[in-house]
C-alpha cells in the first residue's frame, strides 16, 4: 500500500465555474521507494441524488435535460435521463435532496432514505455523491418542477414503469451511471 502522502504543491489551473488543482505530491511505497507525481483534481464540491418511487404503480421520477459534456463527447442531442441531483452548497445531503427534489420533479417529499455513498469519478473528481430513495404519491405534486429560473434550468419530469427504465439502460437510452445504481438497488432490494 501507498504509505505517507505528503503534498507538494497545490496550484489553481481554473476556477472559472468549479475549481481545477494541479497537485504534485509525493508517496512512499511498500518497498521504501518514494516517488513524485502530479495529478488535476476537479473540485465541484459533493452532491446528492434520488430516485423516487411509487409502490402501487410501480413507477419512479427520472428528469431530462441538456448535458454539455455529454454533448461534446458524442451524445448527438446531449439530452441525458437521469435521476433528480444537485450540489450539497452548505446544505447537508439530505436537506439538498430534498430541495432539489421539489426544485427539479415538483415534489416535496419529507421522508428519504440513504442508501449509500460513493466516489463517482475518482481518478479525476473529488466529489462524493449521497444516495437516496423515496416514495411518492400524486398528492406530494406541488408544483410542474423543472428547475430553477435564476440557475437557467430547463428540466422535463418522466414518470415512468419501473420496467420500462430498466429496458431503456439494455437500449442505451439511460447512461446516466447515478441514475443506473439506483435503477439497480430498487430491483435487487425488491422494492419495485
Amino acid at each position: 500500500m501507498i504509505e505517507n502522502i505528503k503534498i507538494l504543491e497545490s496550484k489553481v489551473l481554473s476556477d472559472n465555474w468549479y475549481v481545477l488543482r494541479k497537485i504534485t505530491y509525493e508517496y512512499t511505497k511498500k518497498d521504501g521507494t518514494k516517488l513524485t507525481q502530479s495529478r488535476e483534481a476537479y473540485d465541484r464540491g459533493n452532491g446528492a441524488t434520488i430516485l423516487l418511487y411509487n409502490k402501487e404503480y410501480n413507477t419512479i421520477i427520472l428528469t431530462r435535460q441538456f448535458r454539455l459534456p455529454t454533448f461534446v463527447n458524442g451524445n448527438a442531442t446531449g439530452m441525458l435521463i437521469e435521476a433528480c441531483a444537485g450540489l450539497l452548497d452548505r446544505d447537508n445531503a439530505e436537506d439538498c435532496i430534498k430541495r432539489e427534489t421539489e426544485e427539479e420533479t415538483g415534489y416535496k417529499i419529507k421522508d428519504v432514505r440513504k442508501i449509500f455513498e460513493a466516489y463517482m469519478s475518482p481518478g479525476s473528481v473529488t466529489e462524493i455523491l449521497y444516495f437516496f430513495i423515496a416514495e411518492y404519491s400524486k398528492e406530494m405534486k406541488i408544483n410542474e418542477g423543472g428547475g430553477v429560473e435564476h440557475e437557467e434550468e430547463n428540466i422535463e419530469v418522466l414518470e415512468l414503469a419501473i420496467d420500462q427504465a430498466m429496458k431503456m439502460i439494455e437500449t442505451g437510452e439511460i447512461k446516466d451511471g447515478k441514475t443506473i445504481m439506483l435503477l439497480q438497488y430498487i430491483r435487487l432490494n425488491n422494492i419495485l
